[in-house]
Parts: structure tokens; C-alpha cells; sequence
């Protein structure tokens, strides 16, 4: 356990595109004193389209970089790439500490009163072996209805969180959850709780949507508190960096939208399957980073 006095590990967190906001929030309000760096692979994205092979390897880089930019431990704030590389990456970086997402059938199944439980996700979510393994362990007794939900990303990365667009996909993506008696609704992508107000419209107040990132948030808590490494010198405490593999300017916007928060973007290039800085973040203190 690190000293009250030694230097606070450095968080790294990712995801394809602006959905690993919605978990950046609950660590930034749980831990506001750590370092953090999010980088956005929007390049890539969406992940939910692409091989588990594919997602493997983008997750590598991306793991490469944030190490590179002083990362001490790593949240992996994607379903999708939690599904298809978090056992991957504990094994190829075995010194590095990995919090992945994994949607929250648990606590879903212990609460529904129908024994119908939904799970909205990427078709990449449900492929992968961590959710064969949630089902086993936790839902035996209840019936998990599944719907992947293809335009939902995209349409938040658009930044289209109420438009008559996204009311449609998400009114038609939940018909078949709510026809089947669901009263709880798991969110098991991190894009999707930026439509947590649609979302809610739509189900009702007999539907409970469930949003993984704040027990997201405390496993890094966590996880971090158990850190005796020290840092590398290259954050400050409270630090705040973002980058992207995408158009900086278009995320800065969106993390004015979906977080209320004025910051500067670096970019990443990826050249020859490394990651590497082309232009590098402003470093905010998060204390005093404009709203």
C-alpha cells in the first residue's frame, strides 16, 4: 500500500471511440486526485464490427502507448475490447494492472422481479468467452434476453443523443426486450449510458437500466490503492490528458457535450501497428480545468 505521501498511480483508460467517457466521469468523481490519460481510438471505431484478433491487437498498441505516456495501471472503459482482450492483455503484460468492463448481469439477475433480464451490446460483447462466463455463473436462474444494437455507437460518437434518429433505433432495439417481460436493463457498452435519459424514456418506470461504470470506477479505486510502484515523473496529480486517433477538434467538442469540460486534444497516429504520439495533449489540472 502506497504512503498518504507517495506519489498517486497514473490512470490509463480506453476505448474506441467517446464512450469510455461515461466511465472516465465516475473515476474522475472518485478519484480526482490521480492522474488520468483517455485515449480514443476513433480511428477504429466501432470496435463491435470488427474480429476479436483485430480488437487484440489494437488493444496491444493502445496498451503500449498509454504505458509509454506514464499509464500505471489500465482501465479498459470498452466492452467490446474488455470481451476480446482483457484475458489477453493479463497475459502479455503480466506487471501491468488491467480493470476491464464486463456487463453487470450479476446484480441485474440478484434484482429483476420478472426473472427477464436484458443485455444490449455489440455483437462482439456476447462473442466473447467473459460473458459465456458471467451467464454461467450468475444467471442460471433467470432468462437473459440479448439485443446487439449496431447504430447506437455511432450515433452517439455524432453526437445524436435525443435526435428522432436515435429514438427510433432505440425504441426499435428494446421492442423485443420489453415484449419478453425484461425489468432490468443491462447498458453493456460504455457508449450507451449517453442515452441512459432516451433509454429510460423508452422502458419505463418498470424497467431498472443498469450502468456498470461507477462499480467500474471503484475496482480501479481499488486496484490502485494496491499500487507501491512508483510513478515515472511524467504526470502531475490531478493531471488530465486526452488524446485521440481520430479528429481532435471533433472530440473536443464532444467532451464539452458529454462531460462539460473545455480541453485540449493530442493525436495519435498509428504507423505500422505502433501507436505513437503525433501531437501531444494539454496537460489539465483537473481541479481547475474549465467547465
Amino acid at each position: 500500500m502506497p504512503s498518504a505521501s507517495a506519489p498517486l498511480p497514473a490512470i490509463g483508460l480506453f476505448d474506441s471511440g467517446v464512450g469510455g467517457l461515461s466511465v472516465l466521469r465516475e473515476v474522475m468523481h472518485q478519484l480526482p486526485a490521480h492522474p488520468l490519460i483517455y485515449l480514443a481510438d476513433q480511428a477504429n471505431v466501432p470496435y463491435g464490427q470488427r474480429s476479436l484478433t483485430e480488437i487484440r491487437h489494437l488493444a496491444e498498441g493502445i496498451t503500449r502507448f498509454l504505458l509509454a505516456q506514464g499509464a500505471d495501471l489500465i482501465v479498459i472503459a470498452c466492452n467490446t475490447a474488455s470481451a476480446a482482450a482483457l484475458h489477453w492483455l493479463r497475459q502479455r503484460y503480466p506487471e501491468t494492472p488491467f480493470v476491464g468492463m464486463e456487463p453487470a448481469v450479476k446484480p441485474a439477475a440478484e434484482r429483476t422481479r420478472t426473472g427477464h433480464i436484458g443485455v444490449i451490446a455489440t455483437a462482439a460483447t456476447f462473442q466473447g468467452e467473459l460473458f459465456a462466463s458471467l451467464l454461467d455463473r450468475f444467471a442460471r436462474q433467470v432468462r437473459v434476453h440479448i439485443q446487439v444494437c449496431p447504430e447506437l455507437v455511432p450515433l452517439v460518437e455524432a453526437g445524436e443523443l435525443n435526435s428522432p434518429r436515435a429514438r427510433r433505433a432505440v425504441q426499435e432495439y428494446l421492442a423485443p426486450l420489453l415484449s419478453a417481460g425484461v425489468d432490468e436493463l443491462v447498458l453493456g457498452c460504455t457508449h450507451y449510458p449517453f442515452l441512459r435519459p432516451l433509454i429510460e424514456e423508452v422502458v419505463g418506470q418498470d424497467v431498472e437500466v443498469i450502468d456498470p461504470a461507477p462499480a467500474v470506477a471503484r475496482q480501479a479505486a481499488r486496484v490502485a490503492a494496491q499500487q507501491a510502484r512508483p510513478l515515472d515523473g511524467l504526470l502531475a496529480p490531478g493531471e488530465l490528458r486526452f488524446f485521440t486517433t481520430g479528429d481532435a477538434d471533433r472530440f473536443q467538442r464532444a467532451i464539452q457535450t458529454l462531460l462539460g469540460l473545455r480541453a485540449g486534444v493530442g493525436r495519435a497516429s498509428w504507423r505500422a501497428g505502433q501507436l505513437v504520439a503525433t501531437d501531444q495533449a494539454v496537460c489539465h489540472p483537473l481541479g481547475d480545468m474549465p467547465a
